[in-house]
């Protein structure tokens, strides 16, 4: 078992099991590892102590995200619902499909993509010449499902599985040692509505949360809470465009595309990044 399937393990075991707050000791067994050297493998991979990690998961720390200082507004008026935003300190840029390219569905464009152990799951990602356009969590491998996926999405285009391609966006997003100089391009297709709300969910700074209805008002639509879920649920790209920011106004979780514990140790793993590690 790789050290990235160990840490995923422990964090999905830390979340279904956070009301009884296992031990070190209980977590370190189930991921076959000794206490001591599971305690520093956690801390090198998800930045923070698994004590640390194991006292966030609480539906209050959603409540007192929604209720800091931060201000989805706020951010929007400053940085534009229209450009770019920062993501783990570098930069994404959210380029939608032009009508001529939809026409196309992908005529002419080779998509090359790759499978990627990470702290948080299996990653599949797939790259244009102008971007990633799908990031998804492989569950229980199913990677040709995905693969289908895209070929529905651009049946036109040539798919060729290359690693090589698409490491650099894993880097960017889970290495210490990333380029910050190097800017990492989103390619998507969607409505113009579903659109702006992903630019809205860029605007969200890391670490933060927001509610539906949240978003719903800095797009001014402040009825449209439903119609942003939907929209939040079709996002083609995890992590990159940041639905798992996303929670209900309660505090409570709400729907992830790739399932509620993963949205949880997402969320935990990003806040907790940001916070020393503790050893």
């Amino acid at each position: 078992m790789s050290d990235y399937n160990r840490i995923e393990q422990a964090m999905a075991y830390l979340s279904a099991h956070a009301s009884r707050q296992p031990s070190l000791e209980e977590v370190a067994a189930h991921v076959h590892l000794s206490a001591f050297h599971f305690q520093r493998m956690f801390c090198r991979w998800a930045g923070t102590t698994p004590k640390r990690f194991l006292q966030s998961l609480t539906l209050e720390r959603g409540k007192r995200l929604l209720q800091d200082e931060f201000s989805l507004m706020d951010v929007s008026h400053r940085i534009g619902l229209s450009g770019s935003s920062r993501l783990h300190d570098h930069f994404v840029t959210l380029e939608a499909v032009t009508p001529g390219e939809f026409r196309k569905r992908g005529q002419g464009v080779t998509i090359e993509y790759g499978v990627h152990d990470t702290p948080l799951g299996g990653i599949l990602v797939a790259v244009t010449p102008r971007g990633v356009c799908r990031m998804a969590f492989l569950d229980n491998d199913h990677e040709a499902e995905v693969v289908d996926g895209l070929r529905k999405d651009w049946p036109q285009a040539e798919l060729a599985r290359n690693e090589k391609a698409s490491v650099h966006v894993i880097a960017e997003l889970f290495s210490d040692q990333a380029d910050q100089q190097r800017p990492l391009s989103v390619q998507v297709e969607g409505t113009n509505f579903q659109i702006a709300v992903w630019r809205a969910l860029l605007n969200i700074p890391p670490g933060k949360l927001a509610s539906y209805s949240q978003i719903a008002r800095a797009l001014g639509c402040p009825k449209a809470s439903r119609a942003v879920g939907n929209a939040v649920g079709a996002n083609p790209v995890a992590l990159l465009i940041p639905c798992h920011r996303v929670i209900r106004q309660s505090g409570a979780l709400g729907g992830y595309r790739w399932g509620s514990a993963r949205k949880q140790m997402a969320q935990m793993w990003e806040q907790l990044r940001q916070e020393p590690a503790e050893l």
